[in-house]
């Protein structure tokens, strides 16, 4: 059955200055080639912002001083979700950067003589582990709700086993296009990813078999006409929407009752752990994962405990037995190899990282 494309809800005109240079803004992004979801997400962190000022009567950019904008900042700490719950430092930053970009944009195109978020001071980020991480029988045992027996089944099982095998976020695979698939050097093409860059990962072979018995038995019958050639369709032969993913995941998270919540990311920070953990090297997982800084990957040595927990066996005082000698020498080893390790990175050029 051919599918009905749904009209796109129309644009509303700006009825206020500060509406429209906020339209201005987002087109000079849009123009400096900034991904969609970007303005999308730029666009809903201005407009809280735009209706708080609206209640106050503020309508013209000159109106909106530093103390305007401290105001905004103190309604946004002791705004209380319909949960009755804050935000977080995270989300309360989310709403102001977009704010410090716009007001230094409207300065520089001489919209505002001065700009009044210059001196706006953010809150701090707490530099947070992610929440859960698998273990590899928790994943098989979350593998196991899937029945593939059945092609919407066959279908998740194919999508888990992506996300478990490569570690790539929700976005960039619900945009996977038939050809980024290469079933025989088992490889992904992730396209226009974070950034705006493309990157070749390892699907692995396990996971492309699943992947080649989805594409073989399950799409054909799920994918409906005209074919925009999307890896993986929705139950209606659809282009998956990022929601909808996290919803199926969770599902099947929560019928394995492992007592963990999450959802897509939960693979992701389960892929790069237990990599790290098998011996996987930092720079290796920053490819994966398509980190621009090394920074960012290096969170998941956080996580992976394992080697630390063999360190503390073989030096703490209260972990020691007979073989003491031996584990003292192992351990002096292992700090050798680390110690060599931060040298070499240390000589490296600090651009070639990021």
């Amino acid at each position: 059955m051919a599918r009905v494309r749904k009209p796109r809800k129309p644009v509303e005109r700006p009825s206020t200055p500060l509406a429209l240079l906020m339209e201005k803004h987002l087109d000079d992004l849009r123009s400096k080639n900034y991904s969609e979801y970007t303005i999308k997400g730029r666009r809903v962190h201005i407009n809280f912002f735009l209706q708080w000022v609206a209640d106050r009567g503020i309508s013209e950019p000159v109106e909106v001083t530093r103390t305007v904008l401290e105001a905004y900042q103190r309604y946004v700490f002791h705004y209380r979700k319909k949960n009755g719950q804050p935000l977080g430092f995270n989300a309360q930053h989310d709403r102001l950067v977009p704010l410090r970009v716009w007001f230094r944009w409207m300065a520089r195109n001489h919209h505002i003589l001065h700009n009044p978020a210059s001196e706006l001071e953010l809150p701090r980020l707490a530099q947070r582990l992610p929440k859960a991480v698998l273990s590899a029988s928790e994943v098989e045992q979350i593998m196991l709700q899937t029945n593939i027996h059945d092609p919407l089944g066959l279908r998740d099982r194919a999508i888990l086993e992506t996300f478990y095998s490569t570690g790539i976020r929700r976005l960039e695979l619900a945009q996977l296009k038939l050809w980024d698939v290469d079933l025989e050097r088992t490889t992904l093409t992730i396209r226009m990813g974070k950034g705006k860059k493309d990157r070749m990962i390892p699907l692995g072979d396990r996971a492309s078999a699943w992947v080649r018995k989805y594409l073989e038995e399950s799409r054909p019958q799920l994918v409906s006409e005209p074919d925009d050639h999307f890896v993986f369709v929705s139950n209606a032969g659809e282009p998956f929407a990022v929601d909808y993913l996290t919803e199926l995941v969770s599902g099947y998270v929560n019928a394995a009752q492992i007592n963990k919540q999450g959802s897509c990311h939960m693979f992701r920070h389960t892929m790069a752990t237990l990599m790290l953990e098998g011996g996987a090297d930092t720079r290796f997982i920053q490819a994966m994962l398509g980190h621009a800084d090394l920074k960012t990957t290096q969170i998941y040595t956080h996580v992976a405990i394992r080697q630390l927990q063999e360190i503390h066996r073989a030096t703490h005082p209260a972990q020691l037995t007979k073989d003491r000698p031996q584990a003292q020498q192992q351990a002096r080893q292992d700090a050798a190899d680390v110690f060599a390790a931060l040298d070499a990175e240390d000589d490296e050029d600090p651009e070639a990282a990021s």
